[in-house]
């Protein structure tokens, strides 16, 4: 019984933590656009909220999530597993990365354009597709 509310706690930090890492990049679409310094600060003041906040839903994301594998396999994990982890390791660099570009965002030191942030703003769909697949696939 505690695996079951371990892994309903997992699913719902993992979507919650999702929900801010797909619309942080849209955020930055919208303030490589933006001009009017107004609407650039209330951007960045909302970029600034929801990276801490979707920060913290990523930690219990990862804490339920690594005591679901101490409960189901312990040592031995499957090689799924194993992938599905690696790509886990890539999206939470993803999400640091956002990091990094809001901190340039906030100094003035932005040089992408905004076709770059809606190409970026696609790579986390992806990771998501590829962690899905692995955990209902177990393709080995």
């Amino acid at each position: 019984m505690l695996y079951l509310w371990i892994k309903a706690l997992h699913i719902f930090f993992v979507i919650a933590w999702m929900a801010g890492v797909f619309y942080l990049p849209r955020i930055f679409v919208n303030l490589a656009m933006e001009t009017d310094r107004n609407t650039t600060e209330r951007l960045l003041l909302m970029a600034r909220k929801l990276y801490r906040f979707s920060l913290w839903l990523s930690v219990f994301a990862v804490l339920f999530g690594a005591y679901l594998i101490y409960l189901a396999y312990g040592a031995h994990m499957p090689g799924w597993l194993h992938a599905k982890l690696t790509l886990v390791v890539v999206l939470i660099g993803y999400h640091h990365m956002c990091g990094g570009i809001l901190k340039r965002f906030e100094r003035g030191e932005n040089k992408r354009s905004h076709k770059w942030f809606r190409v970026f703003n696609e790579l986390p769909v992806f990771l998501m597709l590829g962690i899905v697949l692995l955990v209902v696939v177990k393709p080995f």
